[in-house]
């Protein structure tokens, strides 16, 4: 899992089609700002074999499962709690805000072998294409 408190990190990122998408998501809601962690957020890129157990825990998210009766994905009450899903050509972005002041952790999930099963299907069962103007 790569973990990215600012934008310069997203030169860790290897696919240059999920970095610009990283890229592009740290330009927008810093508009300009210099990098605040406490009022931006960060930011995570899922990588192989990387377990929903590790993302939960150091997103304190619940993934695949939701907060109010542990309900799991694939159970027909199962609804999530994310507040976005969006998906691009080569991974889904997954978006938490946390509290009122807009912090936030946003999720890459790319579209790849060694990928979570289950997330990946989630993400593909309850993704909204990213609209042109998200791209931006």
């Amino acid at each position: 899992m790569l973990i990215l408190n600012g934008p310069l990190l997203s030169r860790n990122i290897n696919d240059p089609d999920i970095r610009a998408v990283v890229e592009q998501r740290f330009t927008q809601i810093l508009s300009g700002e210099p990098y605040d962690y406490v009022l931006h957020g960060y930011m995570i890129v899922v990588e192989p074999h990387d377990s929903i157990e590790f993302l939960e825990e150091e997103t304190q998210c619940p993934i695949l499962h939701n907060y109010f009766d542990d309900t799991r994905f694939g159970d027909p009450d199962f609804t999530p709690c994310f507040e976005a899903l969006e998906e691009h050509d080569k991974c889904f972005e997954m978006v938490f805000i946390l509290n009122d002041g807009g912090f936030g952790i946003t999720i890459f999930i790319p579209k790849q072998s060694g990928i979570n099963a289950d997330l990946l299907v989630m993400c593909a069962e309850y993704a909204v294409p990213a609209t042109a103007l998200s791209q931006l």
